[in-house]
């Protein structure tokens, strides 16, 4: 099989494990994919790629899936890097940046992740799928999954946006709706898994979904002309998106692909009702206590305790950023700015981005001259809970004075 992988190995000790086989995780934690960089590096160069599809597939030799087999997809594309200079200018960041990830086929970043995860669990012969979620890889999953002619479970909160809750169904997922928290809805596909078979697609429950999210960071990089940012604001529940980026710079930089050494600088962001990395962070812990009483309306932040939270905070801590709390009662009034002053419908959990950038730009942590990339992670229309509407009406049968109209 034609692929640059050379081994497993986990993310805790560091134990070796062979590549081609079917692995979760090593002693409850999760696993890096290991690949040979120097053979990469002979195999291809940067400018080879300008030739190649606009899709996450063309890095390939950086992916696990064997050459000779087709992905599971559904056109995943390369998603934009938007200026932002309304919005700069107005926060005193002029080189300000949102990589709108809200383009990808199921609307958020997840679909990265699923890709990925999907397409490696049908090389391994995987029939049967199951995961918990908090709302965006339970679509993703449910999608990849029938695109690949799987089986899927997915287990979400009760209050878990509509929306999610319908493309799962509509995708032909078995949807179950669960009275409590992400971390309740994975200890019920654990507590299956020996009595129905699936296999857990859980976030770092297998080592795929993060090779998938680690396309963000190489997509940036390639974006930049191979350098990259000195400021990353990203925001995190289970951190694979942030774990991942990680582990594509630190790649890149082996493969000598980036046009300087620098490193940007992560900023891990959450929302006050549920900051477990935030609070690990301030304290110098290497991992994190369970958040009690997590409440956020960014769904996708409702993590109370998170697997690969060792992970996310060892990047942090050597790109030399910061793990940071967004205002709760911020997150709808980001939403309509941002979306206002730019056209860019960023999701919740961007939101909360906006809300900590503001807060480092103030102290002088985030400087003026700082080039700073914001991930929208999804599509603001996946989350009309959020948003109320009292909207004007206008009778057509009758009058319109359209001056008031106007200065309403």
């Amino acid at each position: 099989m034609q692929t640059f992988v050379t081994h497993l190995e986990s993310a805790l000790d560091g134990t070796r494990l062979e590549a081609g086989k079917v692995h979760t995780v090593h002693q409850g934690r999760p696993i890096w994919v290991r690949y040979d960089l120097q053979k990469i590096g002979r195999a291809i160069r940067p400018e080879s790629l300008v030739a190649r599809a606009p899709s996450l597939w063309r890095y390939r030799e950086l992916l696990p899936l064997p050459f000779e087999e087709e992905p599971v997809s559904l056109g995943e594309g390369m998603t934009p890097l938007l200026s932002c200079p309304r919005l700069g200018r107005e926060m005193h960041v002029p080189h300000l940046w949102v990589k709108d990830e809200a383009q990808l086929p199921t609307g958020s970043f997840k679909s990265r992740g699923m890709a990925l995860a999907v397409s490696m669990a049908r090389h391994f012969g995987l029939k049967r799928l199951a995961a918990p979620t908090a709302g965006n890889a339970g679509g993703a999953l449910a999608a990849y999954g029938a695109r690949a002619g799987m089986e899927v479970y997915v287990f979400m909160p009760s209050d878990t946006p509509r929306i999610n809750q319908m493309e799962a169904h509509l995708a032909g997922a078995r949807v179950f709706l669960v009275n409590g928290l992400i971390t309740d809805c994975g200890r019920l596909v654990r507590e299956g898994i020996e009595r129905t078979g699936w296999f857990d697609m859980s976030t770092l429950k297998e080592p795929y979904r993060l090779e998938g999210k680690k396309t963000m960071g190489l997509e940036l990089a390639e974006q930049l002309g191979w350098r990259l940012p000195d400021v990353i604001l990203y925001p995190t529940g289970g951190g694979t998106g942030l774990i991942g980026m990680w582990k594509a710079f630190q790649e890149l930089r082996e493969l000598g692909w980036l046009q300087a050494d620098k490193m940007p600088r992560l900023i891990s962001c959450q929302s006050d009702g549920c900051a477990p990395i935030v609070r690990a962070f301030e304290a110098g812990l290497r991992f994190a206590e369970p958040f009690a009483n997590a409440h956020t309306v960014a769904s996708g932040l409702r993590v109370p305790a998170a697997v690969g939270d060792f992970m996310m905070l060892d990047a942090i801590r050597a790109s030399k950023g910061l793990a940071v709390c967004g205002r709760e009662t911020r997150i709808l009034d980001w939403m309509r700015r941002v979306t206002s002053l730019e056209g860019i419908g960023i999701c919740p959990e961007t939101a909360v981005c906006f809300d900590c950038l503001e807060h480092l730009r103030s102290d002088g942590q985030i400087q003026e001259s700082d080039e700073v990339v914001v991930f929208n992670t999804g599509a603001a229309q996946k989350y009309p809970e959020v948003v109320p509407l009292d909207l004007p009406f206008v009778n057509k049968d009758q009058p319109v004075d359209y001056e008031k109209l106007c200065s309403a």
